[in-house]
């Protein structure tokens, strides 16, 4: 399970923004902001809180009781390499029928791997 200060750099991560904005957003310094991710320093409740908020994400998600989050919902963000969301969903819409169900059967297939 990843704890806090991880989830909270893979979310600002996953969106391109800079420590500072979130340490402006936060009215701490980014320095302060920098050692919540780097774990030098207790993240306090207040500051999960508005984190919450403004990843619009659960305080259970960020603390690692819920694990619902699908990640970043941008379309247009880079998933890998230079392909978006957005990409992934029009080439999955254009496929037959048959294709799609064998594509979440693989998907399955995958995650059952995993574990």
């Amino acid at each position: 399970m990843k704890d806090l200060r991880m989830v909270i750099r893979e979310l600002r991560e996953d969106r391109d923004i800079k420590q500072k904005v979130i340490a402006e957003y936060l009215g701490v310094s980014q320095q302060t902001y920098s050692n919540y991710e780097n774990g030098h320093r207790e993240i306090p409740v207040w500051a999960v809180m508005k984190l919450s908020q403004f990843y619009k994400v659960s305080t259970d998600y960020l603390l690692g009781a819920d694990t619902e989050y699908l990640g970043n919902t941008n379309l247009n963000a880079k998933y890998v390499g230079d392909i978006t969301m957005h990409d992934v969903v029009y080439d999955i819409q254009n496929l037959s029928s048959k294709d799609r169900r064998d594509l979440l059967r693989y998907i399955k297939f995958l995650k059952n791997g995993e574990n």
